[in-house]
């Protein structure tokens, strides 16, 4: 769109919310019609109006979408992606390790919202600018299963269905030491860490986070353990397991050198481990266009099972 769309409620979309009506009627994702209204760029009779205003019949409304250069469109650009399920709603993936959800501060290009918009170019009509039908994200290292929306109602669905906590979402990780006990749940809060502000804390004052662990298999000075998040705080995980006294492996913010006292002939592979040892595992939803629970599960990565048979001598066992 490059000249201003305008036209009149009709009789219908009486009632209705701005940023819904406009989303609507131009056939676009409900938080970009918001930024647009946020930027001014819409008005009603005239005025600037907020998103939640109630349309009346016959008012006008004049819409100004803001240049694509400045709504943080992304280019698609062809890439390898490790599909595990898709359908007409939704692309369920294995992301690698080393690859950024989004475009974000330092990266603008080679992420694997640019890679979706070439395989999958409706989703660029889904969700906000520059992150393509992203529903949830994994950090850059982090590996495992992602869920991607293809239509408008599926990320309304997902995006309600994460936030009302109703998405299971189980992970492994390698650790230094050995939980005691074995299971339990961590429940501690977390917010911004009270002198270095780049990093997550547990703080007195900070938001509710609840961590559940199992042992799975233990050897070595290091353990694998299944966690389920209970909620979704920013490195929550990581942070997590630091206070409880188990970082993880190859955490090069919230981790530890634990490798040192280790017998010398297992330091070597935990040393050299170029990432945080963490994996999404599984992923279990409601599908948005059916309402049937649907699981998916993201086999465990080579270079994982590597440092785990590196560093005990033994094979990583199968998680149940």
């Amino acid at each position: 769109m490059s000249r201003p769309e305008r036209w009149r409620c009709p009789a219908e979309g009486a009632g209705e919310r701005l940023d819904r009506h406009v989303a609507a009627r131009l056939g676009v994702a409900r938080n970009r019609a918001q930024q647009w209204i946020r930027a001014g760029r819409v008005t009603v009779g005239g005025a600037a109006a907020k998103a939640s205003h109630r349309l009346e019949a016959g008012e006008e409304i004049v819409c100004d979408p803001l240049p694509l250069s400045q709504e943080g469109e992304i280019e698609p650009a062809p890439g390898p992606l490790a599909v595990l399920y898709e359908d007409a709603a939704i692309v369920v993936l294995d992301k690698p390790a080393g690859l950024v959800v989004h475009p974000g501060a330092g990266r603008d290009a080679g992420t694997l919202a640019h890679r979706l918009l070439a395989r999958y170019p409706e989703t660029g009509a889904v969700g906000g600018p520059g992150r393509p039908g992203i529903v949830h994200r994994l950090d850059r290292d982090t590996t495992g299963v992602l869920v991607v929306a293809r239509t408008p109602e599926a990320y309304a669905a997902l995006s309600a269905a994460f936030a009302e906590r109703r998405v299971d979402k189980d992970y492994l990780a390698v650790v230094y030491g050995e939980p005691r006990p074995p299971e339990g749940v961590l429940d501690a809060p977390i917010g911004r860490h009270p002198r270095r502000r780049k990093e997550m804390a547990v703080v007195p004052g900070g938001r509710p986070a609840r961590t559940g662990y199992r042992t799975l298999a233990a050897g070595g000075g290091i353990a694998l353990l299944a966690l389920d998040l209970g909620t979704g705080r920013t490195h929550q995980i990581r942070v997590h397991l630091k206070d409880a006294g188990w970082p993880l492996v190859g955490d090069p913010v919230y981790g530890e050198a634990r490798w040192k006292g280790l017998p010398r002939d297992r330091q070597a592979p935990l040393r050299a481990f170029p990432r945080p040892a963490l994996h999404a595992w599984r992923l279990a939803f409601a599908h948005p266009a059916t309402g049937e629970r649907v699981a998916f599960e993201a086999p465990v990565p080579e270079d994982l099972a590597r440092l785990w048979r590196s560093a005990t001598g033994t094979p990583l066992p199968l998680a149940g």
